[in-house]
């Protein structure tokens, strides 16, 4: 069974993902990789016709007459006949996201941008389409087992062995801006205007970087630049957390219901950590009956997992408060409503070959340490991505990779203030070497903005303009704090 919640709740993960909340779909494109010419093709969640295809490439560029792999691309038209030349290309999260397997979604955000121009999504090489890198999990075992470290190098070790024939050093961030570049001549586009989330913010700035010519405008939400690592969250987790408290403590319904969250999170994690709890889920796709064991490792997992929307962080004091009084339930809840939505969300393949090689290698003992001190998660991520890296190959990336981005291309970056791994400041230092940009902060508004603000508005204006010039973000000031739920009968909203 393949889901992104047995990789980002039981292993105590969470990974840079474009929406953790997106509904997962399957595509009923011609599977034929061998076409490299478009074809009506259907996605699940999506009434009207595609166009899709694959294109070869090779797996290892510096071997081009060596292993081909296919890239799988879907063409989401314009409503308008007189649609613009330059379409968007959505550069997925993760890592480890397949694009065109986030269609319904982005049809629905990007609505304003379809009515002019066609939107692109091409998978990621080891996602999707293009010669996955997915892992099968058993469902029961898994969520019996520890979260050791141990099991988290096992695991990985395990997941490799299905890709004996796979050069897995070849699933880079820079050797997937080759594919879509591939992609684009395939398609006769002079340029895209890009949208990235999350970890498709680096993509988009590597493409700024390498194809600076391929590219219209750049629009970066919840930006990663590669100064940064990817993957030690634990300081932004607490921080978030810790501004989900001042939230409820400034609300006073909130307030009065629940005085002490934070002591009640502190609770929690001790006695779980004292005696984890053996609790029943009905699984949410079988309906089956499945053990679980939650640990602290796993209860802030799911914590922290939630912190990433607005709708699930409003559930969030209400939750803690239960499970200090000893009902999982709501915790329960949380992790069944995330595992319906992340179902075939996160290729952990693609993951590691990306955060092996460009960022855990990165990341020294004294940023671990620095990570590591808080009283949320402390350095669970960190630890639990090294973990799996001991047993995936990796080429470390040269120094200069992690160079600044210079480009006077029009961006736009996109930052929310609730963001429990990719904070504002991540988007400040982007932009100090984007000499043709603007940063927008939007308060009350969590990981990937355009999915749940006016930020989609803006997009389009953006996009059509061509130009950061004149670009209100207004409507973002108007967005207010979330009231939480309160009781089980969701009191408060």
């Amino acid at each position: 069974m393949r889901s992104a919640w047995h990789y980002l709740e039981t292993l105590g993960l969470v990974a840079l993902g474009l929406l953790i909340s997106a509904t997962s779909i399957t595509a009923s494109a011609n599977q034929d990789t061998s076409q490299e010419t478009a074809e009506p093709c259907f996605i699940n969640g999506v009434d009207e016709r595609l166009n899709c295809g694959f294109v070869k490439v090779p797996e290892n560029y510096n071997q081009a007459d060596g292993k081909q792999i296919a890239i799988h691309y879907a063409v989401l038209p314009a409503i308008s006949e007189g649609k613009r030349s330059d379409p968007l290309l959505i550069l997925a999260g993760g890592p480890g996201q397949a694009a065109t397997e986030l269609t319904p979604m982005i049809a629905k955000i990007f609505e304003p941008v379809r009515k002019t121009r066609d939107i692109v999504l091409i998978d990621q090489r080891g996602t999707g389409k293009s010669n996955p890198l997915q892992c099968e999990v058993d469902h029961a075992d898994e969520l019996l087992q520890t979260d050791d470290a141990q099991s988290l190098t096992k695991l990985a070790a395990g997941c490799l062995q299905k890709f004996e024939d796979t050069d897995t050093l070849q699933y880079t961030t820079l050797n997937s801006i080759k594919d879509f570049e591939q992609v684009r001549e395939h398609l006769g586009i002079k340029q895209f205007n890009l949208y990235g989330g999350s970890y498709g913010t680096r993509v988009g700035l590597k493409y700024l970087q390498h194809y600076p010519d391929s590219v219209r405008t750049a629009t970066l939400d919840a930006v990663a630049p590669p100064q940064v690592v990817i993957g030690p969250f634990g300081l932004h987790a607490s921080l978030a957390f810790n501004k989900l408290v001042e939230d409820c403590n400034q609300q006073l319904r909130c307030e009065q219901r629940f005085p002490n969250v934070k002591n009640d999170y502190q609770q929690v994690m001790q006695a779980l950590d004292e005696q984890p709890q053996r609790l029943q889920i009905n699984d949410p796709l079988t309906n089956q009956p499945t053990d679980i064991l939650l640990s602290s490792g796993r209860f802030s997992s799911i914590i922290r997992l939630a912190l990433y929307s607005p709708m699930t962080r409003q559930l969030l004091p209400f939750t803690i408060n239960e499970a200090a009084a000893g009902n999982f339930q709501p915790v329960l809840g949380l992790m069944g409503s995330t595992t319906v939505a992340a179902q075939n969300s996160i290729y952990l393949g693609l993951m590691l070959s990306v955060l092996c090689s460009e960022d855990l290698p990165r990341a020294d003992a004294q940023l671990l340490a620095q990570d590591a001190n808080n009283d949320f998660i402390g350095g669970r991520t960190g630890e639990a991505f090294q973990a799996l890296c001991k047993a995936w190959p990796a080429d470390a990336v040269a120094a200069e990779w992690a160079a600044p981005v210079e480009s006077d291309k029009p961006a736009l970056l996109l930052s929310g203030t609730q963001d429990p791994v990719t904070p504002p400041r991540w988007g400040d230092i982007a932009a100090r070497t984007l000499t043709n940009s603007a940063h927008f902060v939007a308060e009350h508004a969590s990981h990937t903005i355009a999915s749940h603000t006016c930020a989609n508005k803006i997009i389009a204006d953006f996009i059509e303009a061509g130009s950061v010039q004149d670009l209100s973000g207004e409507c973002l000031k108007k967005r207010v704090a979330q009231p939480f739920v309160l009781n089980v009968n969701g009191e408060g909203l």
